[in-house]
């Protein structure tokens, strides 16, 4: 059943505008291995931070992405999304909806969509004023580095994009480490 629209850092992301969504500003990077993981950890030491296990289950939807994320086995949200799969900074348009009964949601999805991939990864969250930093180990996949840069209503997504671009130049993110797509796309293209 459908709780109060609030991610999984507990801001609220509902908006009573129907037809409007929240909005953030989204790069994802590949890094090289568990020790360039570690050394990010280390720079951002000193900023509030949490530790999650998450599971993504994706289902086939006629445009955008839904995917039900059980956090931790015990939370759950069902998150729909839309952005385009480009390198670099990408306007994310998204809503949250937190969920209790997440095995019988699952089972209910995926008895009427179907399951285009899974991801379980381990995510360590870092909160550097409204950027959100993700830290994670992706099964299969590895290590990498995503920021979600969540817009207020009076932001551009070129100041979003400019946050983003700053806090990659902090950490020492190149071009080079860029990544287009979700990372169910990356477990699909690994098989």
């Amino acid at each position: 059943m459908a709780e109060k629209n609030q991610n999984s850092s507990g801001e609220d992301s509902g908006n009573s505008n129907i037809g409007a969504m929240p909005q953030n500003i989204e790069i994802k990077a590949r890094l090289s291995d568990k020790q360039s993981l570690d050394n990010l950890a280390n720079k951002l030491a000193g900023l509030p931070q949490e530790t999650l296990s998450q599971e993504d289950t994706f289902f086939e939807i006629s445009h955008g992405r839904l995917k039900l994320r059980i956090i931790d086995q015990v939370h759950a949200e069902l998150i729909f999304y839309q952005r385009e799969d480009v390198s670099g900074p990408k306007l994310s348009h998204y809503q949250i909806a937190k969920i209790s009964g997440p095995e019988a949601l699952k089972q209910v999805l995926s008895s009427a969509l179907p399951v285009t991939g899974v991801v379980r990864k381990h995510r360590t969250v870092f909160h550097s004023g409204q950027t959100r930093i993700h830290l994670d180990w992706v099964e299969t996949l590895g290590p990498f580095l995503e920021l979600e840069v969540v817009l207020r209503t009076d932001q551009s997504e070129q100041e979003g994009a400019k946050i983003a671009e700053e806090h990659l130049e902090r950490l020492g993110i190149g071009p080079h480490q860029l990544v287009t797509g979700a990372y169910v796309d990356l477990l699909r293209q690994s098989y």
